[in-house]
């Protein structure tokens, strides 16, 4: 990395929502760490060992007693880094690794040298993501639907990849504990009429994440909060 690279790193922190995720959040923690040392994990009510794993690893951790769901821990950890007044920069970050390091890297540049308050990941503005036929369905209707109730463009809506600004972090309001928050966090773009843009980013759906059915229900979390929230 350059001395500027290091730089905004270094002002930036990870926030990542941990949710019965032993076998891989130490690898994930310890490659993220390489570029951006500072890393806070929510530990969900996890019923493995979690939470030791990515304390091992070196990040921050804090625990939920009991498991909230995805967007409560995403709130909880912004607030947590909210606290270092020397951070700037947010990312918000998967447990699992299907998310890259040097994307999050890329946004938070732009962060840095773009009027920008917020850069959400798209998996679809190149070809390197493959979703597979019903997610790549159910995350376009998604989109279709958030762009219509929000006024705001985007291609991903429902990317948990996304860098805020401080401004940002601590302006949005997340009350949706579960997959609804990432419809949240759109509608809040919307409302406070924050700067944003999008960034071609790889998702990467390893053999741990398919084994674990996560394309198929997030998909149906997905449309079922759409229905429901």
């Amino acid at each position: 990395m350059t001395d500027a690279d290091k730089t905004i790193a270094a002002s930036s922190w990870l926030v990542i929502p941990l949710y019965n995720e032993e076998t891989v959040v130490g690898d994930v923690i310890r490659h993220a760490r390489l570029t951006f040392p500072h890393v806070v994990c929510v530990d969900d009510g996890s019923t493995d060992g979690s939470a030791e794993a990515a304390r091992k690893a070196g990040a921050h951790v804090v625990r939920h007693p009991i498991n909230l769901g995805q967007g409560a821990a995403l709130q909880t950890g912004l607030r947590y880094a909210l606290t270092d007044t020397a951070a700037q920069y947010f990312v918000t970050f998967d447990s699992d690794g299907q998310h890259r390091v040097e994307d999050a890297l890329d946004m938070v540049r732009r962060l840095a040298a773009e009027p920008l308050d917020i850069i959400v990941g798209s998996r679809f503005l190149d070809n390197r993501t493959k979703p597979g036929a019903i997610k790549r369905v159910v995350l376009k209707a998604a989109v279709m639907f958030q762009n219509t109730t929000s006024g705001v463009r985007l291609t991903d809506a429902h990317n948990g990849l996304r860098a805020l600004s401080r401004h940002a972090a601590s302006s949005i309001r997340v009350t949706q504990n579960r997959m609804a928050h990432a419809s949240e966090i759109v509608n809040e773009i919307g409302r406070l009429k924050l700067r944003y843009d999008e960034q071609p980013v790889h998702i990467i759906y390893t053999d741990y994440s398919r084994s674990k059915g996560q394309s198929v229900w997030n998909s149906v979390n997905i449309m079922s909060d759409l229905i429901f929230k």
